[in-house]
Parts: C-alpha cells; sequence; structure tokens
C-alpha cells in the first residue's frame, strides 16, 4: 500500500535537459506519459514540469539552483529512487502552494462533487491523490456518507467540511489525513474508525479543549489526543500530566461484525483497548464513538448502558446534523456536559 503523496527531494542540479532524460523518457517509456503545460506557476525562480501519464496518474516536478521536488501518484523515476521524502510542510511554501493548486484542480476536474467542500478536498488531497487509494478514500465519503449510516453523504461532507473550516487540525493535516489509509482495497472499518477520530475532536474543540494528536506515552504505545482546557501552556510534556489522554474507538454494528448484539460490539471493541493501549494507561479518558450505528441500535446501547472494561469513558453517536447523543461511565475528568450538549 502506498502512502500519502509526499515529496521527494534531489540535491543533485538539474537541467531542462537532464529532467526530459531522466524523468519523462523513463516515465514515457514504462507507462506512456505526455508533457502537459501546468495550469499554475509558482512564484520564485522555479522550472517546473507536468507529466500526464496515460494510465491517469500525474507528476510535477520543479528545480532550482541547488535541487529538485518531485511529486506523483505514479512510478518514481529511478533517478529518484534514493532521495529522502518530505511532507508538505518540509518543502519551500512556492512549492507547495503549486502542487497543491495544480492538484486540486484535477481533483475537481475528477470528482466536482467535491466543489463545494473545499476545505476537506484541501485537507485529504494527500489521499484523494495518492497512488492507490484515490478511488477508495474518494468512494468513502461519496457513496458511503463517510461512514454515517441512514445519511445523505452531502450532510455529511458538510459536516466534515464545516469543522475542518475552523483549522484547528491543519497543523496536524498530514498525519490525520492519513489514518483515511490509501489501499486499493476498500476498507470500511478502517476508514470509519479514522472518521470517529475526527468525531471525537470535534467534541472536545466544541467543548474548549486544545488538542493534541498522537501522543507518545511511556508504555510504547501512542493515544490519540492530549485535550487541554483552552490557554493551557503548550509547554508542558504530553505524559507528564498536563491535560487529559482521550483514546478513541468506533465499534462496528453487529451487522459488520462477529457479535451479535449491539451491547457485545461496544464491549468487545473497548476490551480490545483496554488490554491493549490503555491497559498501562488507566487514568486515559477513551471515547466510545457509536456513530456506526442505526438509531435503534444506539437506543438499545444508551438503554442498557452496558459495563466497559475501561472506565474513564464516554459512550455517545454523532450526526451529520451536529446533534450527539451520550452518557459517561466513571468520572472523567472532562466536561462532558460540554462534550455531549448538542
Amino acid at each position: 500500500m502506498a502512502s500519502p503523496l509526499r515529496f521527494r527531494r534531489s540535491d543533485q542540479r538539474w537541467t531542462a535537459s537532464r529532467a526530459e532524460r531522466d524523468i519523462f523518457d523513463p516515465l514515457d517509456a514504462n507507462l506512456g506519459a505526455q508533457r502537459t503545460t501546468p495550469r499554475f506557476e509558482p512564484t520564485g525562480n522555479w522550472n517546473i514540469r507536468r507529466y500526464d501519464v496515460d494510465n491517469g496518474d500525474l507528476a510535477l516536478f520543479a528545480w532550482g539552483d541547488d535541487h529538485g521536488y518531485w511529486l506523483g501518484n505514479t512510478e518514481t523515476p529511478e533517478s529518484l529512487w534514493r532521495t529522502e521524502k518530505y511532507g508538505w510542510r518540509g518543502v519551500p511554501h512556492q512549492i507547495a502552494r503549486w502542487a497543491q493548486r495544480e492538484l486540486l484542480a484535477e481533483l475537481l476536474d475528477e470528482d466536482p462533487w467535491l466543489e463545494p467542500y473545499d476545505h476537506l478536498s484541501w485537507y485529504f488531497l494527500p489521499v484523494f491523490m495518492s497512488k492507490d487509494g484515490r478511488e477508495t478514500t474518494r468512494a468513502f465519503f461519496h457513496d458511503h456518507a463517510s461512514g454515517f449510516p441512514d445519511a445523505d453523504s452531502d450532510d455529511a461532507l458538510a459536516f466534515y467540511n464545516d469543522f475542518l473550516s475552523t483549522g484547528r487540525l491543519d497543523e496536524y493535516r498530514e498525519t490525520m489525513a492519513g489514518k483515511l489509509g490509501t489501499s486499493e482495497v476498500f476498507d470500511r472499518v478502517r476508514m470509519t474508525a479514522a472518521m470517529g477520530e475526527f468525531n471525537a475532536a470535534k467534541l472536545l474543540v466544541d467543548a474548549g479543549y486544545e488538542i493534541t494528536p498522537e501522543i507518545e506515552v511511556g508504555t510504547g504505545h501512542s493515544l490519540d489526543f492530549r485535550a487541554r482546557e483552552g490557554g493551557a501552556s503548550d509547554t508542558m510534556e504530553a505524559d507528564g500530566g498536563s491535560g487529559t489522554l482521550v483514546e478513541v474507538t468506533r465499534p462496528q454494528p453487529p451487522t459488520r461484525r462477529n457479535a451479535n448484539t449491539p451491547r457485545a460490539a461496544v464491549r468487545e471493541t473497548a476490551g480490545t483497548k483496554a488490554t491493549g493501549q490503555l491497559q498501562h494507561n488507566g487514568d486515559a479518558v477513551l471515547f466510545v464513538d457509536c456513530s456506526s450505528f442505526r438509531e435503534d441500535e444506539w437506543a438499545s446501547i444508551k438503554g442498557e448502558r452496558p459495563d466497559l472494561p475501561h472506565r474513564p469513558a464516554v459512550v455517545y453517536r454523532v450526526r451529520p446534523s451536529g446533534s450527539v447523543d451520550g452518557y459517561a461511565t466513571g468520572t472523567p475528568p472532562l466536561d462532558v456536559d460540554a462534550i455531549l450538549d448538542k
């Protein structure tokens, strides 16, 4: 499975003739490719090339006096095999901005239904335009309502676009977007689990918390978030007593797992976390996102309130309308009323 789109940086000297010989010619020979005019130009003194591959792949290359940058969802030419990879924040802003404009324009040409959701399109661009995951990730949002049952895809897209437009997760874009995966095989479970983390992030942010994803703890695990009250110092260490650690799990409904009741599905999923990431992090709060359950299944869970193998926990169901229903078990060190007040 290929990773989300990242840049490759070459520290060698490039010229137009070398780009033709070492990049375009191998692409054309192996897959068939065309040199096409880029739609946009970067600021600064950069030479740029765009290559449209016959199989629908796209590649961009830019070079200056001392180095070049490659970005593509196609095979990498051998001349760039030993180059280092960089994220979107690790390359010059002019290059990242140019590549983003080229790819976004291509994405919206291919799937114009994404056009109203500008921040979501930008946020998930590294997976929407990835080599292996571009079809499956887009289908998840368009054909499967972003993992919500009995929901309209446009409502779900608007829900996530509105939250992402706040910019609160922009800094963590590559980490969070990458959770969606870039597999050619459609993996609904993985993708709904990934969006469960966005649901949790929205609840925490709406309740006034500052959040940081992917917190490494002393056991060698990473927990999904650290939540601190707004205005708390950003200099405190993740596992040094500042803020509250949160781990998210999103059980699948009985129709999609071995458990034959909603209660059993919730307990099984929570149990996996209790014996895994949370086994030695008992103070962390477990967020159990039941947003994959239909209304009748959720009513059963809320009515029974099954005993969970980890406490404290917050159990809830989010809908694309923004409504949240849920309850807490144990005593979470968070403002549960604010989190569930929707």
